[in-house]
């Protein structure tokens, strides 16, 4: 496990090393209080500062064949939570009657659930803004280069 940790870290340490000058790009800081284990690299992209958002920079990687991915979506933006949204249940069967925040509707299920959201905001910002780069333990320092050079190319 050791290993794998200190493997994370090194990955995290070259893109913030490669990256750290470049306005509108910032890491997710390590608390001061704990050492992180690094499990992902995200970065944060200010599109007003860095010349595009993160999307575009999603894409760029993709057209090189390099995975990245937004953050996850916050709880309170799942579809779950979206009032008023209809969804058809996956098998005839449909949900008990008594089931508490759903309204059962002409063979459709009505959720009505609504999420009581803290912090939603900057939930809602990481999310826009963050991208997840690759991180596997086995990226070695050239395709590390090659993400960070399809990350510098995007800047406008």
């Amino acid at each position: 496990l050791d290993e794998r940790v200190k493997a994370k870290r090194r990955i995290f340490d070259y893109y913030h090393e490669a990256l750290k000058d470049i306005p509108g790009i910032e890491f997710m800081p390590e608390a001061h209080y704990g050492r992180s284990n690094r499990w992902l690299t995200v970065l944060l992209i200010t599109p007003e500062e860095f010349g595009v958002d993160r999307e575009v920079v999603r894409l760029a990687l993709e057209e090189e064949n390099i995975e990245a991915r937004p953050v996850w979506k916050p709880m309170h933006m799942q579809p779950v939570f979206d009032t008023g949204r209809k969804a058809t249940p996956l098998n005839e069967q449909h949900i008990s009657r008594g089931r508490q925040g759903m309204k059962q509707k002409a063979g459709n299920v009505k959720r009505r659930y609504k999420a009581r959201v803290a912090g939603g905001d900057v939930a809602e910002d990481l999310f826009n803004r963050g991208l997840c780069l690759p991180s596997g333990t086995a990226l070695t320092e050239k395709e590390l280069a090659r993400v960070v050079s399809v990350i510098r190319g995007c800047k406008r």
